[in-house]
């Protein structure tokens, strides 16, 4: 009997231990579905990097889907300093059109083709809560564009960049 007290006992309770504590953080061995707390309302995490003229990097969320490119930044409460979202197309040389529905926060807009800057709409204010779809103003690149960058209002004023800037988009493959 001294055997179990001191052997098995003490095995029996780290066991009992183990079990519990296995089933409070029971996640199916699927670190993927543990979601992180906080807002939901961040952008999501697929991001990549993006070099403006050597020397900005920031994170970007891919929007490659018509799906993502139209929901875009909405609804949106905060966008750390160097994240955006770049907005993908299926052909080069686009004549996309952006609007501001849902946004709660201004924005720079970067329009970008054959990895130069070619114009920048700085500060973009979202528009006044309740203005209809129809009355959103829309902003378009004056040039055919690859690819449209969105980051915080004042973002590229900071940074000091400019249209003839350079950049370098760094996509998954086969993007």
């Amino acid at each position: 009997m001294d055997d179990f007290k001191k052997i098995i006992l003490p095995l029996l309770i780290t066991i009992a231990f183990i079990i519990f504590v296995g089933l409070l953080t029971k996640n199916d061995g699927n670190l993927s579905k543990i979601k992180p707390k906080g807002p939901e309302n961040k952008p999501q995490q697929n991001l990549i990097d993006i070099t403006i003229n050597n020397n900005v990097y920031l994170k970007a969320t891919l929007a490659d889907t018509d799906k993502l490119r139209q929901k875009g930044l909405g609804k949106i409460q905060k966008l750390e300093e160097s994240q955006g979202m770049l907005f993908t197309f299926p052909e080069e040389n686009s004549s996309p059109s952006f609007w501001m529905k849902d946004m709660l926060i201004p924005i720079d807009i970067i329009w970008i083709n054959d990895g130069k800057i070619v114009q920048i709409d700085k500060n973009v204010q979202p528009p006044d809560s309740g203005t209809p779809d129809n009355k959103l103003k829309l902003y378009k690149a004056d040039f055919p564009v690859d690819y449209v960058l969105e980051v915080n209002g004042g973002f590229s004023e900071k940074n000091k960049i400019d249209t003839g800037a350079s950049i370098t988009i760094n996509l998954p493959t086969g993007q």
